[in-house]
């Protein structure tokens, strides 16, 4: 299995995990926060064409996150995966578009791979995170959650490689020019994860399978790549995963992952 990221942060986000048996590969978007035209730019890039995806499957409804999934979906002809709160909360944008609603729990089989939701607490309307695994490696994906909880922490358990929000640094979001209701949404328990929480999920999970690390998600204006990487290194239990940091415009090349 493999993942890219077409790009992590505000101002859109896209996720690439790819499996192959035999002589098929099934790929999956996860969100799709750019345009038709920029996402098949960034495809590009990767060598990727819409043509090579499988579907699309989506966290939640704000706009960086599915802002162009459905006109891409209807584009290319592709399936979309959303929980039922996320639906009713884009239901005008489904018109002609395929899609399967799914909820926490539900195993998603999507030719070699298999996507498990999970529920985060985030202020959407029921906003859902993903394992997803070939049957030999597993990759965690969590962004956009305001805490660590216990169910998120037993889910990621385990896990090959991780991509995880490290959105903001507490102090330099608390000195940012941002008004006091922004701040607050942003460092609430429905908002996003600091460097110093996400640290602490990363130290709290099972790291037994631990070789990936990618922080994800971060603020252009409150955080800094070195204090991300900083802050996920000191929880690392043996130090035998590899971090690196996902960036707006570029996101982050393939990565393979190996049993």
């Amino acid at each position: 299995m493999k993942f890219a990221s077409l790009g992590s942060g505000s101002e859109g986000n896209a996720l690439l995990i790819s499996a192959a048996s035999g002589t098929t590969r099934t790929t999956i978007m996860l969100d799709c926060g750019f345009g038709i035209r920029e996402t098949e730019r960034r495809l590009a890039r990767l060598e990727m064409t819409p043509q090579d995806l499988s579907g699309i499957v989506v966290t939640h409804e704000h706009q960086d996150h599915i802002g162009g999934v459905f006109k891409f979906a209807r584009r290319h002809h592709l399936p979309v995966w959303l929980s039922f709160g996320t639906y009713q909360a884009v239901r005008n944008d489904c018109t002609n578009a395929t899609f399967h609603l799914c909820r926490d729990g539900d195993r998603l089989s999507i030719g070699d791979l298999e996507l498990t939701p999970y529920t985060v607490p985030h202020d959407a309307r029921e906003p859902v995170q993903y394992l997803a695994t070939d049957g030999q490696t597993t990759l965690g994906v969590l962004t956009d959650a305001g805490q660590s909880t216990p169910h998120l922490v037993q889910v990621l358990g385990g896990c090959d490689a991780l991509m995880l929000e490290c959105n903001h640094d507490r102090q330099m979001l608390a000195d940012s020019a941002y008004p006091p209701s922004l701040k607050q949404r942003i460092g609430g328990a429905y908002g996003h994860l600091s460097n110093q929480t996400a640290a602490e999920i990363l130290g709290a999970i099972d790291q037994t399978r631990l070789k990936k690390v990618v922080g994800a998600h971060l603020s252009r204006a409150n955080n800094t790549p070195d204090l991300a990487h900083t802050a996920l290194c000191g929880a690392l239990m043996a130090g035998q995963a590899e971090i690196m940091i996902a960036c707006q415009e570029d996101g982050f090349g393939w990565i393979e992952l190996e049993a």
